[in-house]
C-alpha cells in the first residue's frame, strides 16, 4: 500500500485533509475481520448471505484484504500499509465462502438490500471485487439488472474487470454492466497467480459491445500488501500480499471515497465524469486502460 499511495499520489488528498470521513463503502465480498487493528470499529453493519445471519466472519481473507486497501488505518504497521481512505466506514455483505466462491443470487440479494437500506449507513460506494462467467442467460440478465438499478439509485459502483484477459471482450460479469465503473489493473505486465498459474497481462479487456467500451479506468493491482484476515492464527502476520483486478478495484473505490469526502454533493454520474477527465493516460489501448490510471491530483482538481 505504500507503493500504491505513491503511484496514485494520494498525498494530494491528504494535503487537503481528505481521508474519506463520512463516506460509507459497502464491501460485497467474503466478509471483513473487524478485529484487525487497521479495521477495528469501522464496520457499521454486516450480514452473511450464505447463512442468513449477522455472523459475517471472513474465512477466505479476500474481503479483509480489499477493505484494508480501501481504508485501513495502517495501525499495525505504523502507517506504512495504510489504505487510501482511513476514515471511511464499511458495510460488510458476505457473499463468498471460505474458498472465494459465490453465486449471482447472493450478490443480487445484497444489492437490493443496499438499495433499501444503504443510505441509512451513508453508503456512497459499492465495491464489487468479484466477477465471473454467468452462463445462464436469465441469471446474467437478473444480475445486470440489479447492478443497474443500484447505480440508478445513486450509488457509485466499482466492479472488477476480472483476471481473464488479455483477449478482447474478456471482462467478467458484473463488470460488463454499461453503467458501472469497471476497473482493470494498470500493472498487469507483472506476473501474478491466476487460478494456480502465474500469468501476466491478465486484466480483463473490453469492449463489452460495439456501443460500450470498457474498462473505465485502471489502478495498481499486483503484489499489494494489505490486511490479513487470519492474523490471529499463530505464526501469521498482520498483512499479506494479494494481486489482481480485485485489488485494483479497491484502489479505485478508496480513491473515490477521498473524492466524495471533499465533494459529497457529487452524483455517481459526476464522479464518472471526473474519472473521464482526471485519470492519467498510460499510453495503452482504450480497451485496456479505459480513460487511464487513477490519479488523485486529477480527480481532485476542482476540490
Amino acid at each position: 500500500m505504500d507503493r500504491v499511495r505513491r503511484l496514485i499520489e494520494a498525498q494530494a488528498a491528504y494535503r487537503l485533509s481528505l481521508y474519506g470521513e463520512g463516506v460509507g463503502v459497502a464491501v460485497v465480498d467474503s466478509g471483513i475481520n473487524d478485529r484487525h487493528p487497521d479495521l477495528k470499529g469501522r464496520v457499521v453493519y454486516s450480514y452473511n448471505y450464505l447463512t442468513n445471519s449477522s455472523d459475517a466472519a471472513d474465512d477466505c481473507g479476500h474481503g479483509t484484504h480489499i477493505s484494508g486497501i480501501i481504508g485501513g488505518t495502517g495501525e499495525a504497521s505504523g502507517g506504512r500499509y495504510q489504505g487510501l481512505a482511513p476514515r471511511c466506514h464499511f458495510v460488510s455483505l458476505k457473499i463468498l465462502d471460505s474458498r472465494g466462491n459465490g453465486d449471482s443470487v447472493s450478490l443480487i440479494r445484497a444489492l437490493y438490500w443496499l438499495m433499501e437500506h444503504g443510505k441509512e449507513y451513508d453508503v456512497r460506494i459499492i465495491n464489487i471485487s468479484v466477477g465471473g462467467r454467468v452462463p445462464q442467460e436469465r441469471m446474467r440478465t437478473e444480475l445486470i439488472q440489479a447492478v443497474e438499478e443500484a447505480w440508478d439509485a445513486g450509488f457509485v459502483i466499482c466492479a472488477a474487470a476480472g483476471n481473464q484477459g488479455p483477449a478482447r471482450a474478456s471482462i467478467t460479469v458484473p463488470g460488463t454492466c454499461a453503467k458501472v465503473i469497471t476497473v482493470g489493473s494498470s500493472d498487469d505486465e507483472l506476473a501474478i497467480p491466476v487460478q494456480g498459474v502465474r500469468r501476466s497481462h491478465y486484466s480483463g479487456r473490453g469492449p463489452v459491445s460495439a456501443q460500450v467500451r470498457k474498462p473505465e479506468t485502471v489502478a495498481p493491482g499486483a503484489e499489494i500488501r494489505s490486511c490479513r484476515a487470519d492474523f490471529e492464527r499463530a505464526g501469521n502476520r498482520f498483512y499479506r500480499v494479494k494481486s489482481g483486478t480485485s485489488m485494483a478495484t479497491s484502489v479505485a473505490a478508496g480513491s473515490l471515497a477521498l473524492l466524495l469526502s471533499g465533494e459529497p454533493h457529487l452524483t455517481n454520474e459526476q464522479v464518472k465524469t471526473r474519472l473521464r477527465t482526471g485519470c492519467r493516460s498510460l499510453g495503452l489501448a482504450p480497451n485496456h486502460q479505459g480513460w487511464g490510471e487513477i490519479w488523485l491530483p486529477g480527480l481532485l482538481k476542482q476540490t
